[in-house]
């Protein structure tokens, strides 16, 4: 097994091409280190070995990163500190806001091992109150700080297809861009720290409510006795169009849901969406609901089923 030392020296100055976003130019090579193997970290972290990056990866569960490294190649570290400590850019994707307080800042924590001019990013969806903790802490460091988390799920993961929606500032957007093009085909910089964690609420938010409706509607066109796939093939080509209707809709009516953003994962982000709307005033009642909704399908076992499984409230 390959491990932090042992790894060969710098390929900083040489290039690779970018297969992103239909670019086509040279992208320079980077010494990475990924913290967090789940099942999104470890296929992002994986594009960047295959697109050439010089990667470390640590997980706080070691069997995962151990499996990482002798599948993908590249180095395993023991503490997020000596993944962090040679590398230029630091990567984060974890669970939440504690998990990525303790992987940066905790006692073994990659800030302390970071050098002045290094660039961190996170992909962790967390709140933009950490997301700006982090970004000061990183200024105190000379460490430029990206909050970027992703949307496209497992599958955009594994097929390098994720939108990443950036906040901070354009110099680290800038040094960071080239980098995330390789799990990418979307990256916007969506204002200053906290404005990536924000614009992903926005995502869950509306991904919340098309799904409630998407469940009603389903329900209704079986109810009334009308073949529910027939249905979506015609209302899917007009204005009721989306991507949830269309990736969704055929496995709701089978009632399968064994796969994709599970619903723990939502319920989590809309804590943060209705904390967030707590904190500047705002009611947000169709998504106080829905993630209620959630709760209910939690509670009939589906915490970790798709969040289309909101069909369940109505046919069990």
């Amino acid at each position: 097994m390959h491990r932090r030392h042992s790894r060969s020296g710098s390929r900083g100055k040489q290039r690779l091409p970018s297969r992103a976003n239909g670019l086509n130019r040279s992208l320079p090579m980077a010494r990475v280190a990924f913290l967090g193997m789940g099942v999104m970290g470890a296929p992002m972290a994986r594009h960047l070995k295959a697109a050439g990056h010089d990667v470390t990866v640590y997980n706080r569960t070691r069997a995962k990163a151990e499996a990482w490294v002798a599948a993908n190649g590249g180095a395993l570290a023991e503490t997020p500190a000596e993944a962090a400590k040679d590398a230029e850019i630091v990567l984060t994707c974890v669970g939440n806001d504690d998990d990525l307080r303790a992987v940066t800042l905790g006692p073994d924590g990659a800030f302390g091992a970071m050098a002045p001019g290094s660039l961190y990013i996170d992909h962790t969806t967390v709140s933009a109150a950490i997301a700006r903790e982090l970004a000061e802490a990183g200024a105190a460091r000379g460490i430029g700080v990206l909050d970027a988390p992703v949307s496209g799920g497992q599958a955009g993961a594994e097929n390098g297809r994720l939108t990443i929606m950036v906040g901070g500032d354009t110099e680290s957007f800038a040094r960071g861009e080239p980098v995330m093009q390789a799990y990418a085909q979307r990256i916007g910089l969506m204002g200053p720290a906290g404005a990536g964690q924000l614009t992903k609420m926005v995502n869950q938010v509306c991904i919340a409510g098309v799904l409630q409706g998407l469940a009603e509607a389903m329900n209704f066109a079986m109810e009334a006795g009308l073949d529910a796939n027939a249905v979506v093939d015609v209302i899917s080509k007009g204005a009721a169009q989306s991507w949830q209707m269309e990736n969704r809709a055929p496995t709701m009516i089978k009632g399968e849901y064994d796969f994709g953003f599970a619903v723990d994962w939502m319920r989590k982000d809309l804590s943060l969406v209705l904390g967030e709307a707590r904190s500047i005033g705002l009611s947000m009642p169709l998504t106080a609901l829905v993630d209620q909704f959630y709760a209910d399908v939690q509670n009939m076992g589906g915490g970790r089923q798709d969040t289309s499984s909101l069909l369940r409230r109505f046919r069990g």
